[in-house]
């Protein structure tokens, strides 16, 4: 056993789900034996009265028959037990038991017993008192200085005292702004009751002084108090203590002074007679219970605190003495003499755990027995060895942590999306415009193999999407046993879902037979929404702002064949132009290349792209594989489209601070309102009438602020969350151009998702760019970094709203150089060193010098568009260039070269697509003036090249 565990002396547990608080506990001998022995008095919640003497006949026994001396149903509800002298005319300790609306006083006695079966025990009820006020707790003492009887004082739920001279009621009164009732104790040498306030005050409050007030019948003030008369309830002293007091104690020892103990919630506070604060011990732990119970030593006071840890620590004043640890959480402790051990420390468990222990050690009288000697065979031992590492390497290969029987095969979920309409539209309160706006029918099929318990089936889709239900619950399924629930799915707003797939999660428990009520676990099943859920057949448009290019390996498929429900059967099959209009007014053609093996989707919003896009290659990869072919791809050789995204990041951003000075703004008119209307109050309280100097229209005007303010919030919030959602949609375009344009793998798409896709919903707190921008500077310092002085970089561990998107941008492009230059995405740091390869067309180099840097500017601002403002050029010293003049004229030459080469290309290129496409779009034909344009820049470059050469 630890040297720290509180040494079991004797325990029992109470009853079967009784519930217990800090008031049920009392040591006393409340039999009047006369013996110096306490009795352990326990009363439930449930009205239970038992009275324990336990006598074990050696330590750590359990409780026995004869332990328990009486156990009493008194039906109502035990709130506290106290033992003292109640009874007038004697001075006979007896027990008051107090319920929510009765005080009752019970005399114990017992009877010697002629037989086996003991001495009996029995209760008489002296008298009672029935409440007129529902009762929270109670103390006791000799109020106002009496001799020979303790007299009760009862506090109610509404703040009221009543004070009960034993037999007979005296007073009540209420407590000045008294609103919910705290822990009660009495002081005698100051002869006052000391409470605590649901302010935090600790207050206390002279008997002297409860007895001449008001009466508490009367609780609003009559005229006649008003003008003067009468005793008003006055508060002796206060102590603002910061938090919720849990108990109060108050100790007079004969080596210490009388002093006030309070536990806090975090804190533990002893004061003096008049308020004054002794001490103070700041706690690291939550308590549940504390008692201060000696002195050892002049002018201290030892105290136990118990916590929700489990442990029961001994203090002396501040210092910690002593911690010991208990099998349960304490919510009262006593301490007592019991049997023949003194200073015994009785606990109480909330659930009715109730021990008597003590601290110390006992020393370990156990001896190792000899072990007989014999050789050893080695090889034997060596054999057995090897067999046993077999074995365990074989469990380990069969077995998981968890059986996959037993994870897998549990629940089976599966959902069907319905390849119709629903007949009648589901839809409701939508804001689409005129479109008719359909709704599709998902069902899902829970299939359980065992017995499972309080299933919870939630639906997930991404707004604006709706549903007609989300929350499905059920108590019990049986095993081998079937449910399936329907929901219809429809378009709410006037703006595109991020995405369309939904995810059905459930939660479940399976119970064992070591755990009935269940062992929680989670599965989840996620289905795809058809387009033509948000999607109609439209016309294809000629010109559009925002034009993708998809490149395959194979060629061209029919669109009808890909889209059969967005176009009507043409003669040949063969539809190479197809448009979409969405359900809130954007439109998005398609259009199939009849030469090569490309498609382009252009549309005049650039986030309307990526739905579009995702189904093409989607559509295109199912109907490849359903021909056979494993070996399709797709690609992207364009330039990534940073200049619109950087525009949908700006927007959102704006609205962001928009949102954050209209609730600043909120926030002043609403202390301006308040600050009017405290005025307004003190000037219709007053005796003397005065004029109201235009506070009245300055209210009304306000108020009109107020609703205005709210009103744009509110508006803000809607545009900030509709932003966001066409900012994801953006975001997910990006992902799946740079994956196709460097051929990245599954888990480096999915590296790039987690670091600009980090949240479901951003908040003024926490936002999408500050997020997204701490996610690409740990990128660009771990895997991505040229460098080991950028992998010693620090990163703010604290995140904020940036003052603008300048940084962002810079991570983002500059995330784009280093995959462009042959960086890899992973979560280790062992591929920080770029890696040459060879770069498709449209893919710039980053330049290690400042000139080869200066010559390739422009064509990496083509590539990259919108962040000319990020690059900065630095210019380099004449030293410099002499001491390397030819090594720096050489990689002059190299950049123009490779820069002459890659233009042709990408003009090229160009061209290519104008012929590709030029049958639906006159304007993406050559003119002549471009050609000249561009043979006159080719004449210059060249001319620049010459005089390189030259010079050299």
């Amino acid at each position: 056993m630890s040297l720290f565990k509180a040494r079991d002396w004797w325990s029992t547990v109470l009853g079967d789900k009784e519930e217990f608080d800090q008031g049920c506990l009392c040591l006393a001998d409340v039999d009047n034996t006369g013996n110096g022995q306490d009795k352990i008095i326990v009363g439930s919640f449930m009205g239970y009265l038992r009275i324990f003497n336990p006598h074990p006949v050696k330590t750590g026994d359990g409780a026995q028959a004869e332990d328990l001396l009486l156990e009493v149903h008194l039906r109502d509800p035990i709130l506290q037990v106290e033992v003292g002298k109640f009874v007038s005319g004697t001075e006979m300790l007896h027990l008051a038991v107090l319920h929510s609306r009765k005080l009752c006083v019970y005399s114990v006695s017992g009877t010697l017993g002629n037989v086996e079966h003991g001495n009996q025990y029995q209760i008489k009820l002296m008298y009672e008192h029935n409440l007129q006020r529902t009762a929270c707790n109670m103390t006791y003492g000799s109020f106002g200085g009496v001799k020979g009887r303790d007299l009760i004082c009862i506090q109610s739920v509404d703040g009221m005292l009543m004070v009960f001279e034993q037999e007979s009621y005296a007073f009540g009164r209420f407590l000045p702004g008294s609103l919910l009732p705290g822990p009660l104790a009495y002081s005698s040498r100051t002869d006052s009751f000391i409470t605590a306030s649901s302010c935090h005050q600790v207050e206390s409050y002279k008997y002297q002084v409860l007895a001449f007030a008001t009466d508490a019948d009367k609780r609003q003030e009559t005229e006649q108090q008003k003008h003067g008369s009468g005793k008003r309830l006055v508060v002796d002293w206060t102590l603002n203590i910061g938090e919720q007091a849990l108990d109060i104690c108050i100790v007079s020892f004969i080596q210490s002074a009388s002093s006030v103990f309070v536990l806090g919630e975090r804190n533990f506070f002893c004061l003096k007679d008049n308020g004054q604060i002794r001490f103070m011990k700041k706690l690291d732990y939550s308590p549940s219970c504390f008692l201060p119970y000696c002195s050892v030593s002049e002018g201290t006071i030892n105290t136990l605190i118990g916590n929700h840890n489990n442990m029961l620590h001994i203090y002396q004043d501040v210092t910690l003495k002593w911690a010991t640890q208990l099998p349960h959480v304490p919510v009262a402790v006593r301490v007592g003499c019991l049997h023949d051990l003194k200073g015994a420390i009785v606990t109480l468990s909330d659930d009715g755990h109730l021990q008597c222990s003590y601290l110390g050690t006992d020393p370990s009288l156990f001896q190792a027995p000899k072990v007989e000697s014999r050789e050893l065979n080695y090889d034997e031992l060596d054999m057995e060895l090897k067999e046993l590492q077999k074995v365990i390497k074989n469990v380990n290969k069969s077995q998981d942590v968890w059986p996959l029987t037993e994870r897998e095969d549990d629940l089976k979920v599966s959902a069907m999306v319905s390849p119709n309409f629903d007949s009648v539209s589901q839809a409701t309160d939508v804001d689409v415009g005129a479109d008719l706006v359909p709704s599709v029918t998902v069902k899902v099929t829970l299939k359980n193999r065992v017995a499972l318990q309080k299933i919870k089936l939630s639906i997930y889709v991404p707004p604006p999407l709706v549903l007609t239900g989300d929350q499905f619950t059920f108590e019990f399924m049986a095993p081998e046993m079937t449910r399936t629930v329907g929901f219809s799915v429809y378009l709410k707003g006037s703006y595109l879902p991020p995405e369309l797939e939904g995810n059905a999660v459930v939660s479940y428990s399976r119970p064992t037979e070591r755990n009935p009520d269940g062992i929680p676990r989670v599965s989840q099943c996620k289905f795809r929404l058809p387009l033509k859920l948000v999607c109609l057949p439209g016309q294809p448009s000629k010109t559009a702002s925002h034009k993708l290019t998809i490149d395959t390996n194979k060629s061209p498929v029919s669109l009808l064949s890909l889209f059969p429900g967005f176009a009507k059967q043409s003669e040949d099959d063969q539809v190479n132009v197809m448009g979409f209009r969405f359900l809130g007014g954007s439109q998005v053609t398609l259009l199939a290349s009849k030469t090569s093996q490309r498609y382009r989707i252009q549309s005049e919003q650039f986030e309307d792209l990526w739905l579009i896009t995702n189904e093409l290659i989607i559509r295109l990869q199912e109907y490849f594989e359903k021909q056979g072919i494993k070996d399709f791809t797709c690609s992207f050789s364009g330039s990534v489209p940073l200049e619109e995204y950087f525009e949908l990041i700006d927007h959102h951003f704006e609205l962001r601070i928009n949102g954050e000075k209209l609730e600043e703004l909120l926030s002043e008119r609403a202390v301006q309102f308040r600050a009017i209307q405290r005025r307004l109050l003190t000037r219709f309280k007053d005796k003397t009438p005065a004029p109201l100097q235009h506070l009245d229209t300055l209210l009304d005007g306000t108020y009109k602020q107020v609703i205005a303010l709210a009103d744009a919030v509110e508006e803000n919030q809607d545009n900030l969350f509709q932003s966001f959602t066409r900012l994801k949609s953006a975001t997910h375009l990006v992902i799946l151009l740079i994956g196709l344009w460097q051929k990245l793998s599954t888990d480096q798409i999915a590296i790039l998702e987690a670091a600009f896709l980090p949240l479901q919903q951003d908040t003024q707190e926490l936002g999408w760019e500050e997020t997204v921008d701490a996610a690409l500077s740990h990128l660009l310092k771990t895997c991505l970094s040229k460098s080991s002085k950028e992998q010693a970089l620090n990163l703010s561990s604290q995140l904020g709203i940036p003052k603008d998107t300048g940084q962002l941008k810079k991570h983002i492009t500059l995330l784009c150089d280093r995959l462009a230059k042959g960086g890899r995405l992973c979560l280790s740091t062992d591929a920080a060193a770029p890696q040459t390869m060879v770069m498709p067309g449209g893919c710039a180099t980053i330049p290690e010098s400042d000139l080869e840097g200066r010559a390739i500017e422009q064509d990496s601002s083509e590539l990259f568009t919108n962040h000319k403002h990020l690059m900065v050029e630095t210019p380099v010293p004449e030293s410099q260039c002499e001491r390397k003049a030819s090594l720096d004229i050489l990689f002059l030459l190299m950049g123009l070269l490779s820069l002459h080469v890659r233009k042709v290309c990408d003009y090229s290129s160009e061209v290519r697509d104008a012929i590709e496409f030029e049958g639906l779009d006159s304007g993406l034909r050559i003119n002549a003036k471009e050609m000249a344009a561009f043979k006159a820049e080719q004449e210059e470059r060249k001319g620049c090249t010459d005089a390189g050469a030259n010079e050299e």
